[in-house]
């Protein structure tokens, strides 16, 4: 398995320069590093955010399981969602409204077929919301499919 995570993960993040805002880094709660985090009052309503991750060595051919922590805490907060750079136009997961503000996890299955996915894109929509935050932490990549819970 792959670390991701912000603190201490040894993968390759990057701010998308053509969208309408960064993710910033937040502390957690415990005080044992920090989560990305978009605030609801960041940008307009609609703007969108991306952080991408560049999976450079994975190997073609193989299934691979992304684990992640994330949040949408705040009335009208917006949509988080993931994108897989092979299949660009629709997103593989999506979440636009959180029960509470607890984390949550999610899991994406990557397969890897004839082409290799070489990169994951975390996508913030700014909603009408004014309070609150979209957070992403805990990244992790395993090799083969998701566990059940």
């Amino acid at each position: 398995s792959v670390d991701c995570s912000f603190s201490r993960g040894v993968c390759d993040w990057k701010q998308d320069a053509d969208d309408d805002f960064d993710w910033n880094p937040a502390d957690r709660d415990r005080g044992d590093g920090y989560y990305m985090a978009v605030p609801a009052f960041v940008g307009h309503k609609n703007d969108l955010g991306r952080l991408k991750l560049l999976l450079t060595d994975l190997r073609p051919k193989s299934s691979y399981c992304l684990i992640f922590s994330y949040r949408l805490a705040g009335e009208k907060v917006g949509k988080l969602r993931v994108f897989l750079a092979n299949k660009k136009t629709a997103p593989v997961w999506e979440e636009h409204k959180g029960k509470d503000e607890k984390w949550r996890t999610g899991k994406i299955e990557i397969f890897q077929g004839a082409e290799t996915t070489n990169s994951v894109t975390f996508e913030s929509e700014r909603g009408k919301g004014k309070t609150g935050e979209i957070g992403v932490d805990n990244v992790i990549l395993i090799s083969g499919l998701c566990p059940e819970d």
